[in-house]
């Protein structure tokens, strides 16, 4: 005979990854579950820890996007001063903002370790796929930052020359979810500018929010900015899909 008491909604866990449901042995948490904690809440803390292969993401990108890829480095000199000093993260280092020059692009796209290298391993390389699908359109270089934070794709952008900006980045861990990307959009950055005006697309994966659709709400955004020449809080997203064509 089981010790556990069931939970009487545990059916509602085959529809979500959320701990909920889990039942109880006497006045605690049943032991499976507990070890399905420990081992999220460990996923997670490598994940944070876990360094970016950037020279390989760079050569595998070359190959399949047939795009230069520059291999950029934040401030941040090493991963404990990036965790302790989260403004060394936002700044290149003086030997990357040399490496950059203004180049004859619209759009740039910056890809940066954030706080999940993980969640760039898996997660670039198909989502840009999805992107290329919908926009077959040359692109600028691509510029991949280690130790880097949303805001280092301002920087990185105002050095280019580019009029808009895509960071892909990995987000903070969660206990389901090591390994989510994140795409923030920014209309004429600049460094020093706040985070009001950025638009995020969040949970790139594909137990979140699957490459094709994360392609079609930026490319939505994308063009939204560039028509009405704003981006952040000024920019809602209205429609995705199909009513992305209507503004191009």
């Amino acid at each position: 005979m089981s010790i556990v008491t069931v939970n009487p909604w545990g059916q509602l866990r085959q529809w979500t990854a959320a701990r909920i449901a889990l039942g109880r042995s006497g006045v605690s948490q049943p032991t499976a579950p507990q070890l399905a904690f420990q081992l999220a809440h460990a996923q997670a803390r490598d994940a944070v820890h876990m360094e970016l292969d950037d020279a390989a993401l760079a050569e595998r990108l070359a190959v399949s996007f047939g795009l230069r890829c520059i291999r950029l480095h934040s401030a941040a000199p090493d991963r404990a001063t990036y965790l302790r000093r989260p403004d060394l993260g936002r700044r290149l280092d003086d030997e990357s903002k040399m490496a950059l020059a203004p180049a004859a692009y619209e759009t740039g796209f910056v890809i940066a370790d954030g706080l999940s290298a993980l969640a760039i391993e898996r997660h670039a390389e198909p989502f840009l796929r999805a992107w290329t699908a919908l926009n077959p359109g040359p692109m600028a270089p691509l510029a991949i930052v280690k130790q880097g934070r949303v805001a280092v794709g301002d920087e990185v952008a105002q050095l280019l020359g580019v009029e808009l900006v895509v960071v892909m980045i990995g987000e903070r861990p969660g206990l389901s979810s090591p390994d989510s990307m994140g795409l923030y959009l920014t209309w004429q950055p600049r460094v020093g500018m706040t985070d009001e005006r950025r638009n995020c697309i969040s949970n790139v994966r594909p137990e979140g929010l699957g490459y094709a659709d994360a392609a079609s709400k930026l490319d939505y955004l994308v063009h939204a900015a560039r028509q009405r020449r704003i981006s952040g809080v000024a920019l809602k997203e209205e429609g995705a899909g199909p009513e992305a064509l209507t503004l191009r």
